[in-house]
């Protein structure tokens, strides 16, 4: 491993270390995963659920390797029925780039006249057909008078992950590492 492919995977659990989240339990799920390869660009997504009256937290940790692409969720739970403790579950996900079909960049800019700025807000949505959405409408013909049965027509679109950063909730640092982790990524996926 050369010395920059050792920083960005330290960089991944300082990140990881930073965020507070269960650091040893989410590091782990994520090594795991990565399974020691090089760690080309990560992005960490921290946020809150709210369930009824308690509010839970969720930690979304998207790693890029010169191969893969890692997603690793860790949620806490409460108590329940199966286990008598408060406890999380991690779970991960590799794809191989070469599978990734599409990665869709939204970027939201405030005041569009007042010239180039920062996006204030930006969604990735990675697709690789591992979950797959069909919108379907009755389909019809130009005829208006027409009361024939066309069939259906429809969508097909490949929505497997979707993150999204804002710059009010998360900051604006990130919103452009999401976008850099975007960048990163599509770079990787051109002739996959």
């Amino acid at each position: 491993m050369r010395t920059h492919d050792r920083d960005r995977a330290l960089d991944l659990r300082e990140a990881i270390h930073h965020t507070g989240y269960y650091p040893d339990v989410v590091a782990d799920g994520v090594a795991g995963a990565v399974a020691g390869e090089e760690v080309v660009s990560f992005y960490l997504h921290h946020e809150p659920t709210f369930d009824r009256d308690e509010i839970r937290r969720h930690l979304t940790v998207v790693v890029l390797t010169p191969s893969r692409l890692v997603v690793a969720h860790t949620d806490e739970h409460a108590a329940d029925d199966l286990i008598a403790e408060p406890y999380t579950s991690t779970s991960t996900e590799a794809i191989a780039l070469s599978t990734v079909k599409s990665v869709v960049v939204t970027r939201m800019v405030t005041n569009p006249t007042s010239g180039s700025a920062p996006a204030a807000e930006a969604v990735v949505t990675i697709g690789w057909g591992g979950v797959s959405r069909i919108d379907l409408e009755p389909a019809g013909c130009q005829d208006p008078e027409c009361e024939a049965d066309h069939g259906y027509t429809g969508v097909l679109a490949s929505d497997d992950f979707s993150i999204r950063a804002s710059a009010t909730a998360d900051g604006t640092d990130a919103v452009a590492l999401l976008l850099a982790f975007a960048d990163s990524l599509s770079a990787r996926t051109q002739g996959a």
